[in-house]
């Protein structure tokens, strides 16, 4: 199997470093660039084609969540993993709104950052549970974000479906425990996705967090 490009985007030279020092010893991971800032970013996405981009949010001249609605327009094939810290749900949320695949916190384990990336570069998004309890925390006050006029209520299928991928499981093990096939999980999430105006299933997670759909 080909390696599996990777983009490391982050205005910090220590972030970009560790990151670097664990990937390249890393079977089947391949750095290909590493950027200071969204725009350095989608320069080097275009030049370089990765699979993956571990993209920072708070960065000079273009901060992260821009480079993610540019990225997803102009070459939508890539995974995009957002890289955060503890104090910056907001931003999250937006990002993955935005269209990346998934999440990493900076001081994450080995492990998780090779899974992640994996995922990713699978087309797969790991959402844990922990991010739901935050999501659910950030936005337990203000009133669920009302759907666009027109917007077509999920179906009690499509809600058991989304509320198993917003605990981190897999398509296989959604379709185990509902009793479905695989097929039937990517067409949920493919009606999904539609309903909500997204293209993953981070946003799609995030979005109905926002609209109070997963508190039961």
């Amino acid at each position: 199997m080909n390696p599996i490009r990777v983009l490391i985007t982050d205005d910090h030279l220590i972030v970009r470093e560790g990151l670097r020092l664990i990937l390249e010893t890393a079977e089947g991971i391949e750095i290909v660039g590493e950027a200071a800032d969204g725009v350095e970013c989608l320069q080097l996405a275009a030049a370089l084609q990765p699979a993956v981009i571990l993209m920072d949010l708070r960065m000079p001249r273009m901060d992260g969540i821009t480079a993610i609605e540019q990225l997803r327009r102009t070459h939508p094939t890539i995974a995009i993993v957002i890289l955060t810290a503890y104090n910056e749900d907001d931003l999250m949320i937006r990002g993955l709104q935005a269209g990346a695949r998934g999440y990493l916190l900076k001081d994450t384990s080995r492990e998780k950052l090779l899974d992640s990336i994996q995922a990713a570069a699978k087309g797969e998004t790991l959402l844990k549970p922990e991010f739901l309890a935050r999501v659910l925390a950030l936005h337990a006050s203000p009133p669920p974000v009302a759907a666009p006029p027109g917007d077509t209520a999920l179906t009690e299928r499509e809600r058991e479906v989304l509320q198993a991928a917003a605990k981190g499981e897999r398509n296989k093990e959604i379709a185990y425990k509902l009793g479905i096939s695989e097929r039937t999980i990517k067409a949920h999430l493919a009606s999904i996705y539609q309903k909500f105006g997204v293209d993953s299933r981070a946003a799609a997670v995030a979005v109905a967090a926002q609209r109070g759909l997963l508190g039961a």
